[in-house]
């Protein structure tokens, strides 16, 4: 069995976390992923209702399950009330991504709430492990979503060496191998969002998982485009990545054109409304070319960190001879 510090002060069966994906990660996969041994998470988007927290949030705890609740930093100035309903919830994590967790540290940890942020740079990691982050994910390029620049295992090895509280490694991991590696390398366990988009539980329309299982690992492109056209405020160093599709190639690199063209404008709002996957986003990471089919959540993590105990006890074994 693996031994990390998510399996041993936390008691899970499996070193992994849910990535908290607005618009897919809702109570019914965070709960799934929790009944299959690993933590699930919820991810609440910054334009979100806070009665959509307290929802998902009773969804996720059936039968006792602890989950964890994600929040965009950034948005957070306007709208305090998310913090404020997300601590109301009582989950067993809080995270946050795209922003710094200093002003919001001491509300979180003294509700008796652990508290987690997503980085993109060693300098980040040092700076929320000052603010009294609980532990680190260390997300690379290669994930899904907003992010940065840095590749995961360059990445993994900087905040490693810049911190002291417990790393878990983000981006590009999906499958038994990719946890296998970052936990060989020191992280303590794995988040993974992209390989959970196919899962049944997961928030994701058949229309979009039928692209993201026909998608190939060099078909993403890390872009501001959407969130420009569609007036979302993310900061600029957190691009986007996502699937190419044909508004992509049009317009990605031409994001200041695309957001002042008001033809350009109404077409994206209209398909985004309409779940249009030709022209609005699918969020996927770079892992997306190891998904195959749908399955349900408690396959995929078993399949994950049953086979990452696996490759650590063979190839550990041949190493070590």
């Amino acid at each position: 069995m693996l031994k990390t510090f998510l399996t041993e002060a936390w008691g899970l069966r499996y070193p992994l976390i849910g990535a908290p994906m607005a618009g897919v990660a809702f109570g019914a996969l965070a709960n799934a992923v929790s009944r299959a041994g690993a933590l699930g998470m919820i991810g609440i988007g910054s334009s979100d209702p806070t009665d959509k927290i307290e929802r998902e949030a009773s969804i996720a705890r059936d039968g006792e399950m602890r989950f964890g609740i994600g929040l965009m930093a950034w948005a957070l100035p306007q709208r305090d009330e998310l913090l404020e309903a997300a601590i109301a919830a009582q989950p067993f994590v809080i995270s946050m991504t795209g922003g710094s967790i200093a002003p919001y540290a001491a509300r979180v940890r003294e509700a008796g709430i652990l508290l987690a942020a997503q980085v993109n740079t060693g300098a980040d990691a040092r700076e929320a492990e000052a603010a009294g982050a609980d532990f680190i994910v260390a997300q690379g390029t290669e994930a899904g979503g907003h992010t940065g620049d840095v590749a995961t295992l360059t990445l993994l090895q900087l905040v490693l060496a810049a911190v002291r509280v417990p790393v878990v490694a983000a981006g590009g991991i999906a499958s038994a191998r990719g946890l296998a590696a970052v936990l060989a390398a020191g992280a303590q366990g794995a988040w993974i969002g992209t390989p959970l988009l196919a899962a049944h539980e997961a928030g994701t329309t058949p229309a979009a998982r039928a692209r993201i299982i026909a998608a190939k690992e060099d078909e993403t492109v890390l872009t501001r485009v959407f969130d420009r056209t569609l007036g979302i405020k993310w900061p600029a160093r957190y691009p986007g990545r996502a699937l190419v599709n044909r508004f992509t190639q049009e317009w990605h690199g031409r994001e200041d054109e695309a957001a002042t063209n008001a033809t350009t404008v109404s077409t994206l709002k209209s398909a985004t409304a309409a779940k249009d996957f030709n022209l609005t986003y699918i969020y996927a990471g770079q892992s997306v070319g190891l998904i195959e089919r749908e399955r349900p959540a408690a396959e995929i993590v078993a399949e994950i960190g049953d086979g990452a105990e696996r490759i650590l006890r063979e190839r550990l074994d041949s190493v070590l001879e």
